[in-house]
């Protein structure tokens, strides 16, 4: 079996070393450059590629429909994308001798789009996991082909979550690899209207407003906790980045659950928040670092 593959971050990495575990020839990888910009804490699959002398190219998204003439030239019987974040023209994907895969980090149909563990961690959920699904031009939709679940701790951070979904991607993917390799695609409907779909995330989209219940702005700290970009609030005129709160108890008697915002007492800070329950602030740190 032949594949093309599109990928990124650590899912990338796990997923392609997964297929050539299983015998799979991987003809070509399209991945990403990374962003200067960016603060880049996940694994390298142009690193991989090179260590494992997989030809790989890093194009543009207005640049992918260049490819056409050489994946119809390929004829790849897979073509799959672990991670990659730009959406793959329709007539890529029809390159495909047998199917074009995806690998969404959520149990399709919730959570479709983008950024799907940190919203999944922002709404509270107790689980998530990782869906293997058949591409078309609408992202997310196709039928699934396997999924496997993980759970959500109270306390644990998205980046927690990630390494529990990119281990349940690759459970996914060495699950249906033997039906993949004799050309037989496993599927079931993804009910659409049983999920949601979500857009990307910013940076701004971090602010704490202390009016909202206590679970719900540890819920955020919690999404977006770094190496993500962090949720911040202000406080002495300084624009602090909260890196991790705690809702255990006990707290001081004296708080005023009144007053939203943030308190100091006895060298511990608080948050109160809308529901007059309090959060811990347990670490921050200047924005500017």
């Amino acid at each position: 079996m032949h594949a093309v593959v599109f990928a990124y971050h650590d899912v990338g990495v796990n997923c392609l070393k997964a297929l050539l575990s299983a015998g799979i020839q991987i003809d070509l990888v399209v991945t990403h450059q990374d962003d200067p910009n960016e603060n880049v804490w996940f694994g390298s699959v142009a690193k991989l590629c090179a260590e494992k002398n997989i030809p790989y190219i890093t194009p543009n998204a207005n640049e992918l429909v260049d490819l056409i003439p050489k994946l119809q030239a390929l004829a790849p019987d897979y073509i799959f994308s672990f991670y990659y974040r730009f959406m793959i023209p329709e007539q890529i994907l029809k390159c495909a001798k047998i199917a074009a895969l995806n690998m969404h980090g959520s149990l399709l149909p919730k959570y479709r789009g983008r950024a799907p563990v940190n919203w999944a961690i922002l709404h509270g959920e107790t689980e998530t996991g990782a869906t293997l699904h058949v591409m078309e031009a609408k992202p997310d939709a196709g039928d699934i082909v396997g999924q496997a679940a993980v759970s959500i701790g109270p306390n644990e951070t998205a980046t927690d979550v990630f390494g529990k979904v990119s281990q349940a991607a690759v459970t996914v993917i060495k699950q249906v690899l033997p039906s993949l390799i004799q050309g037989n695609i496993p599927r079931k409907p993804n009910e659409l209207e049983k999920g949601s779909y979500f857009g990307g995330r910013k940076p701004a989209d971090g602010q704490i407003h202390w009016n909202q219940t206590a679970k719900q702005v540890h819920d955020l700290v919690r999404a977006v906790a770094p190496p993500y970009p962090g949720a911040f609030a202000d406080y002495d005129g300084k624009t602090m980045i909260v890196g991790r709160t705690s809702l255990n108890g006990p707290f001081p008697a004296n708080l005023d659950l009144g007053v939203c915002g943030i308190q100091v007492v006895d060298n511990r800070v608080f948050g109160i928040c809308g529901d007059r329950q309090v959060v811990e602030i347990l670490e921050w740190f200047p924005a500017s670092k």
